[in-house]
């Protein structure tokens, strides 16, 4: 259990995160309903997502699948859940079959996962998966995602060939240590651009997840329609409790 003064400081935090995130959107113009703040709480207790969710949130990220399936079950079905990062083609039946209310993948980064997760999607019978496409904007080796130059192959497999998902844009971790630059999201919005062109999409109604807890609200002025912020949430990460 988490301790109720640790419980108080998370929603109190979180309360900051989205109203810092609503100042972000406006300073450029943006409509900050367009922006979605995933509240990343791998190796977080049941209890302390759930008084996150008292305060009123709902969307949440988890990155572990073992981790994630053990916890959705335990809170409540209305939640948006969100898988955040490198998903193994094998585990996508056992993700999905284990949040039914999953509502998006950020971090296919590949044909195969893409086919494992249409193929689940259409064996559960569940409603099309909305999926992003992971990009590598660092050049990292370390990092999953495509490359930008294969970024339009990878969107246009998982549009024509995936019948049971949904490609709604891109996602990107940025730089080794997980923070990023201005130029991995000038990147990204370079690759959201040609993807929009080949695809003929609106980049009026295209998903970018990119910023995190160091970088969220300049993320957002650069055109992130997800961000991803855990510690400045929830604390600092316990990864002894981490599990794949």
């Amino acid at each position: 259990m988490a301790a109720p003064a640790v419980e108080a400081t998370a929603a109190t935090a979180l309360r900051s995160v989205v109203l810092r995130a609503r100042k972000a959107a406006e300073r450029v113009g943006r409509d900050p309903e367009r922006v979605r703040v995933v509240a990343v709480s791998k190796t977080k207790p049941v209890s302390l997502i759930r008084q996150i969710y008292d305060a009123g949130h709902r969307c949440f990220g988890e990155n572990y699948v073992q981790e994630f399936i053990d916890k959705a079950p335990q809170l409540p079905e209305d939640i948006e859940w969100h898988f955040v990062g490198h998903l193994q083609s094998n585990k996508a039946k056992t993700l999905l079959a284990g949040v039914p209310n999953l509502a998006m993948v950020h971090g296919v980064d590949g044909e195969k996962v893409a086919n494992h997760l249409d193929r689940a999607v259409s064996s559960l019978g569940r409603h099309p998966l909305k999926v992003l496409v992971q990009v590598n904007t660092s050049g990292e080796a370390s990092k999953s995602g495509v490359e930008p130059s294969s970024v339009v192959e990878l969107a246009r497999h998982v549009n024509m060939h995936c019948p049971n998902l949904v490609f709604s844009g891109l996602m990107t971790i940025g730089m080794p240590d997980y923070t990023s630059t201005p130029d991995n999201f000038r990147t990204l919005t370079s690759c959201r651009a040609e993807v929009c062109k080949a695809l003929g999409m609106s980049e009026d109604q295209f998903e970018l997840s990119m910023g995190m807890s160091g970088d969220f609200e300049q993320a957002i002025e650069m055109g992130s329609t997800n961000v991803r912020v855990g510690s400045t949430i929830f604390g600092p990460r316990d990864y002894s409790k981490k599990s794949t």
